[in-house]
């Protein structure tokens, strides 16, 4: 879907528009409709039989949404008083008689801001959001399909059916929101989840399961019940904030300052929510400057133990310890807010900290693993669960998670990377190269396309210049950071 302002950007629409349709679904039909401002997206559940039964199982809200792509479900809607409900959901029963539908579907709306309601479409099976639905209502939709199916007649199967309490899903994603919700790829070395009462995790993903670029990056649904959509949203945010995963980028931080979010708290939401607050900031890692720091000391002390059980030689002696005041022990590491520098040693039994070069003061250590370090500062006791992969450690603490990178004590040199290289920003299949070499480009000009994850992404040159180097062809397949062209920025265009 985009929006067209005018009709200069139509046929540069259509054309992406078409080549996205026939990529994903083999047909490049195009449909053009007016744009409403400020809508919410309420959908209803409806069900149907082989004895020409249709009922509906009440509405959803799904106007939080990115790239028109739902991102956050919930039931009942905040948007709809009783007659309002009453009007859409027999509205999306009528629809359903109409064609005599048989099986689950969902009849969705436009909802405008003076609560008129506009049929958008309607979708043949069991949407990712059906958990909200079951929660709600306590009914197990696959069932009923099954059910139906088999010639049962929702009569027999269906009492009466009421709405218990509210229900927020969230959906989990392989992607980074500071960077155009851009699909992200690769091994998810943990995926874990809490138990929380309420709450219930529908995934296929796993710990060390790999993340491929050919299909939809979803990794999870969330789903939280409660008596109240205030609980319902706390519970959901703490779920997810508590979650540990660790080797890809989410939008789990996004999710959790959404359901916090003051204008989504209030109900008060549309389908422009995230063009309204920033998804870069609402995405942001959640775990401070200050924070990190403390990350990277758990890091270095974690890298420690773990040293200390694989040694032979006087095993209960702390790993740096001197008779007498010495150098501490340095470790760096590279952070989301830059290179963090740890020293440490044990003095006499004291630990010594120093974080760039400034003590900490106050340390104490309560224990230490190479899965978890409990440290006190000043009185206050933080424990940090860790978890390393190569030279990687994912730190998990009630500040947020952070991936640290420890750098080489001894860097070798590297070669750099030729200058005006156009570099692939996700993994995927080059869709199209749109130049050749010794072709004249101006910056910003679009100069391959990459399909990733059912989309189309256009990849910009990022200086003015003539074309050098072409790496790739069409139909291959690159990943994140391979270089696709060289830019000679010498020769300026013509």
């Amino acid at each position: 879907m985009r929006i067209v302002p005018g009709p200069d950007d139509l046929p540069r629409a259509i054309e992406a528009a078409q080549k996205e349709a026939s990529a994903a679904f083999g047909d490049a039909s195009v449909f053009l409709e007016p744009y409403i401002e400020k809508p919410r997206h309420v959908e209803v559940q409806i069900f149907g039989d082989t004895h020409g039964n249709v009922v509906h199982l009440f509405e959803r809200e799904c106007s939080i949404q990115r790239r028109y792509q739902k991102v956050i479900e919930e039931s009942p809607s905040v948007a709809l008083d009783d007659e309002l409900r009453e009007a859409m959901c027999n509205a999306a029963v009528r629809a359903g008689r109409s064609i005599g539908y048989v099986n689950a579907g969902t009849v969705e709306f436009l909802l405008t801001p003076d609560h008129k309601f506009y049929f958008l479409e309607v979708n043949t099976r069991l949407q990712v959001e059906h958990p909200v639905t079951e929660c709600v209502t306590g009914l197990d939709l696959v069932r009923l399909q099954i059910l139906v199916a088999q010639g049962h007649s929702l009569c027999d199967l269906l009492g009466d059916i009421a709405l218990d309490g509210h229900c927020i899903e969230a959906r989990l994603y392989a992607e980074d929101p500071r960077h155009g919700f851009m699909p992200v790829s690769g091994r998810l070395h943990r995926f874990e989840f809490p138990s929380i009462e309420g709450v219930r995790i529908d995934s296929a993903v796993g710990n060390e399961s790999e993340i491929s670029p050919y299909y939809d990056s979803m990794l999870a649904k969330v789903i939280a019940h409660a008596p109240t959509r205030a609980e319902a949203a706390q519970k959901l945010a703490r779920c997810l904030s508590r979650a540990r995963i660790h080797g890809l980028r989410t939008n789990r931080e996004l999710l959790v300052r959404t359901l916090r979010h003051t204008e989504f708290l209030s109900g008060k939401i549309d389908t422009h929510f995230f063009e309204r607050n920033a998804p870069e900031e609402l995405g942001a890692p959640e775990v401070d400057e200050a924070a990190e720091k403390l990350h990277a000391v758990a890091a270095a002390l974690s890298a420690n133990a773990q040293r200390l059980t694989s040694r032979t030689n006087l095993p209960r002696i702390p790993s740096g310890w001197r008779n007498n005041r010495s150098q501490l022990q340095q470790v760096k590491f590279a952070s989301e807010h830059g290179e963090i520098e740890v020293g440490y040693a044990w003095q006499r039994r004291e630990l010594l900290i120093e974080i760039d070069g400034k003590p900490l003061e106050g340390v104490v250590l309560a224990n230490r693993t190479a899965e978890e370090v409990v440290i006190q500062v000043i009185g206050v006791q933080r424990r940090f669960a860790i978890r390393r992969d190569k030279d990687t450690f994912f730190v998990d603490s009630p500040f947020g998670a952070s991936e640290l990178r420890e750098l080489p004590r001894f860097p070798l040199p590297e070669d750099e990377m030729q200058s005006g290289s156009l570099v692939a920003p996700l993994p995927g299949v080059i869709a199209e190269v749109k130049i050749a070499v010794d072709d004249t480009v101006n910056a910003g000009d679009v100069l391959v396309v990459i399909e990733s994850m059912k989309m189309l992404h256009d990849v910009n040159a990022p200086l003015d210049g003539r074309v050098k180097e072409i790496r790739v062809n069409a139909a291959s397949h690159v990943d994140a950071g391979t270089v696709l062209v060289v830019i000679d920025g010498n020769d300026s265009p013509e």
